[in-house]
């Protein structure tokens, strides 16, 4: 996607093992063109569909973002959901768009990665035994051409 440079891409990725060696928990990245309805229901289907409900602890966290429709929205499943604050991914959300208004999107992620994983790791530290169960690399869904 031309929002992003192979650098950003590697730097993102490289945020997510970041953060994951200091978590058991899970987080991921989808990113298209366009959000088709709803962006809480879109990010909900693809939560389960890239099976992130399936994490041992419940404690998986998706980044969605539609570039050209300006939608994103950032789901925890019910393990991290149950321990953090009301409103923690609203602070994530609106982190983020701070950066993405000023088109940048790499950093926007990565704030909001890093912050994830603040909290991941206060409540679901990473343990030596833990093994990574979801992918690190980023998901890219349909372009728009």
């Amino acid at each position: 996607m031309k929002h992003f440079t192979k650098e950003d891409r590697d730097n993102i990725t490289a945020a997510i093992r970041q953060a994951e060696k200091q978590t058991s928990g899970e987080i991921r990245l989808f990113i298209e063109d366009k959000c088709k309805g709803n962006v809480l229901d879109r990010a909900a289907m693809l939560f389960e569909k890239l099976d992130m409900h399936k994490t041992v602890r419940r404690n998986g966290v998706l980044f969605y973002l539609a570039i050209r429709d300006h939608k994103f929205a950032i789901l925890g499943d019910a393990g991290i959901n149950a321990v953090v604050k009301h409103g923690f991914w609203d602070e994530i959300k609106e982190t983020a768009l701070e950066y993405f208004r000023k088109g940048e999107y790499s950093k926007g992620l990565i704030n909001g990665i890093d912050m994830a994983a603040e909290a991941l790791k206060q409540y679901f530290p990473y343990d030596e035994r833990d093994k990574n169960e979801l992918s690190d690399e980023i998901v890219f869904g349909q372009k728009d051409t």
